[in-house]
Formats: structure tokens, sequence, C-alpha cells
């Protein structure tokens, strides 16, 4: 886990063009707390120890603790199928200690869907949750990527609180 709020500047072309793009709605932005449920799902029932939300393109990237060297990927229509889940067993991560409880996975989802959706211009793109290092990582639309510990992401939410594009620079800073 990085000691500190590590920010990565992205494709410079990307930030040039920031304020001539807007937020195009997509399958899982229109099944936002849907989707939530299922990563939280996954994250405090199924065994899933790390989520990549890639809200975009409408597809999950999943790291099972009882096979942790491989990731699996769920797209678009597949994710919201109705017996999903179903295909996971029940599978506690208790034993790996992990630093995010559930109560703050839902506190994170809640905080992704915000940044997903408040602004046309400078939007959450992806967003993952790591229960194990308690990490948080975020890709804004300005190509911008945030990994900060889930500690420091609730303590610092006013750096994503405006609604304001140009005052939410930071993200992409």
């Amino acid at each position: 886990m990085p000691d500190r709020w590590l920010q990565i500047k992205g494709d410079p072309s990307v930030r040039a063009f920031l304020f001539q793009q807007s937020r195009v709605e997509s399958l899982f932005d229109s099944e936002i707390d849907r989707i939530h449920e299922i990563v939280n799902q996954l994250l405090t029932v199924k065994g899933a120890f790390h989520v990549k939300v890639h809200y975009s393109s409408s597809q999950l990237t999943c790291w099972f603790a009882d096979d942790a060297y491989r990731y699996r990927v769920f797209v678009k229509e597949e994710v919201l199928e109705p017996h999903f889940l179903d295909q996971f067993r029940d599978c506690t991560i208790d034993h790996l200690q992990p630093l995010i409880d559930s109560r703050n996975t839902l506190s994170v989802l809640a905080e992704f869907r915000r940044l997903r959706t408040t602004d046309q211009t400078i939007y959450l793109r992806n967003g993952s949750i790591n229960r194990v290092n308690g990490l948080i990582g975020m890709t804004f639309s300005c190509d911008g990527a945030h990994y900060i510990d889930h500690k420091t992401f609730f303590e610092k939410l006013e750096t994503f609180a405006t609604s304001d594009a140009s005052e939410r620079l930071t993200e992409c800073a």
C-alpha cells in the first residue's frame, strides 16, 4: 500500500481535449446501483478481494482469494444476468484480515457513484477497491489516476466534492 496519495498524470492529449468531451451513459451507468450491489456482494460474500469497475466500457475485473494469481473479466449484460452471483460460492476473506470492512466498501461505492455522475466533463472512468491492502484506485476522464488508502480517501473527499469541472482539475493534476 502506498504511504502517500499517489497521483499519476495520464496521456497529455486526453487532458488537452478535456473540455471538448462529455460523459456518455454506459450500460453500467444506467444500472449503477445494481452494479454496486453486485460488486459489494463479490467483495463481502463471494471471496473477491479486489474488484475494478470499468464504468465506461461496462466490465468488472475481479481477483478472488481462492485463485489470486488469475483475474477474471466479466462484461456488460453478463454481469446483469439475474443469477450472475450464483456462479461464485460464498467465501469469506476474513482470514486475510481485510483493511476495508463491508460498511466501508459500501461507502466507497457510494462515492464512486457520485464521482461518476456528478460532472459530465470530469468523471470517474474506473474505480477499484482492494479490501486486503485497503487501497482505492481511480481513473478519471482526464486520464488522471489516483491510488489512495481508504482512510485518506474518506478524509480527503472534499478534494472531489465540487461539481464545477474547472475546480475539479485536481483529479487530473
